[in-house]
């Protein structure tokens, strides 16, 4: 079969891809449905983009790479496609978009935009082999138990990294990329909850609360969630692009600064009340109960017996309370997979291969990850139109 176009994946790159590429375009896909990921993500109503969503957003050993198509395709440029397609959409929180009714309505967009441009969808293919004959790509894929040769002047690896492999996901782009001789960063889960081994926040199981968490250079003010196993929610899950194995985090359960003054009012208007009471009056009380033992702060007494230096003490350790995990959830939950194909092997504007012609990689396969929220499918719609449309005006020019 003879190709324009053979795209590797049919999650929201590949799709978003094919429907700006044009011409003989096929997209393959191991999985039994197109866009899964995009089915599960935001509770099944997928937080397809963010209004917020700039290159600042996004960690890159170049963090220059994802300006050029973030700026071409924009947050509302993905609005208007949704809007066009007669999708109600809402925000929810910190610029972050869900549809108001489901995921699925974005995967139908997305087919409905691939066969308006002509593309191809074969499901339950896998790839056999993929290789060069110095003048085409050439594939062998495996389709309901039949073999095709598929001869392709574009080569588009739009097949995601390794998070929530129980979903399918593989290295396979990695594994053509290194095939193809482009370099590859270091990968590892990432939008991933932490693990403690210790089990010490077992009884704290299903709290939530506000805190600014840190580590490394990254920070976020959003909710912490303890686990049996750790902890999640936002706050984790961003961080965790940042960490380090071995090193702490830091949890500020005070973000707004505001503990130490309310406690001195407190004291003078309540001040035989117990110092655990008050302290439940601004966070949660199966917390307050637990943090003696967690952190080795005394809170016995009243809070009458507390100095201002013992209350400023409290309020410092509070603050920052230091944390090191055992280490994270890994790829099994990880929402992201951070790093990957090294971004100096392509083009910014094209997301073509220097040195290989018409080879393209998009999305989670490159080293572009954003944070939680939207961003990184904002990335997979702006790399996905960046090669779709470099592929078709290289068609135009020949």
């Amino acid at each position: 079969m003879q190709l324009d176009t053979l795209i590797l994946g049919a999650g929201a790159a590949g799709m978003m891809c094919a429907a700006h590429a044009g011409g003989r375009t096929l997209v393959i896909d191991h999985a039994r449905a197109p866009g899964e990921k995009i089915r599960i993500s935001g509770g099944g109503r997928c937080n397809f983009t963010n209004l917020y969503s700039g290159p600042e957003n996004f960690l890159s050993q170049n963090p220059h790479f994802c300006k050029s198509a973030l700026s071409r395709y924009s947050q509302w440029d993905f609005i208007a496609l949704v809007e066009a397609h007669g999708i109600a959409w809402h925000e929810k929180t910190l610029g972050q978009l869900f549809c108001d009714d489901s995921a699925k309505q974005i995967v139908a967009m997305l087919r409905a935009e691939m066969e308006r441009a002509g593309a191809a969808l074969w499901l339950q293919t896998s790839v056999v082999e993929i290789g060069h004959d110095g003048s085409r790509f050439t594939a062998t894929l495996e389709r309901d138990g039949t073999r095709h040769e598929i001869h392709a002047r574009n080569l588009v690896l739009a097949t995601g990294g390794k998070s929530i492999p129980k979903m399918g996901a593989t290295g396979l782009a990695y594994d053509i990329a290194r095939q193809f001789g482009l370099a590859l960063t270091e990968t590892r889960a990432a939008l991933v909850p932490f693990t403690f081994t210790d089990g010490r926040f077992s009884a704290l199981s299903g709290l939530s609360l506000p805190v600014r968490a840190t580590a490394g250079t990254g920070q976020f003010d959003e909710a912490l969630l303890f686990t049996h196993r750790g902890l999640s929610g936002p706050a984790m899950l961003q961080i965790s692009s940042y960490w380090r194995e071995g090193a702490p985090i830091a949890l500020d359960l005070d973000p707004g600064g505001a503990l130490y003054d309310a406690l001195r009012t407190q004291r003078a208007q309540s001040g035989r009340h117990l110092l655990s009471t008050e302290l439940a009056r601004h966070m949660p009380a199966r917390l307050v109960a637990a943090l003696p033992e967690l952190t080795g702060l005394d809170l016995a007494g009243n809070l009458a017996d507390q100095s201002d230096a013992a209350l400023g003490a409290l309020c410092d350790m509070l603050r920052d309370w230091r944390l090191t995990p055992s280490g994270t959830e890994g790829y099994r939950t990880a929402e992201v997979t951070l790093g990957g194909i090294d971004t100096d092997a392509l083009q910014a504007r094209t997301l073509e291969a220097r040195d290989v012609p018409g080879l393209y990689a998009i999305g989670e396969a490159l080293d572009v990850t954003g944070w939680l929220g939207g961003y990184n499918f904002q990335w997979a719609w702006a790399s996905g139109a960046a090669a779709g449309r470099a592929i078709t005006q290289t068609a135009r020019t020949d």
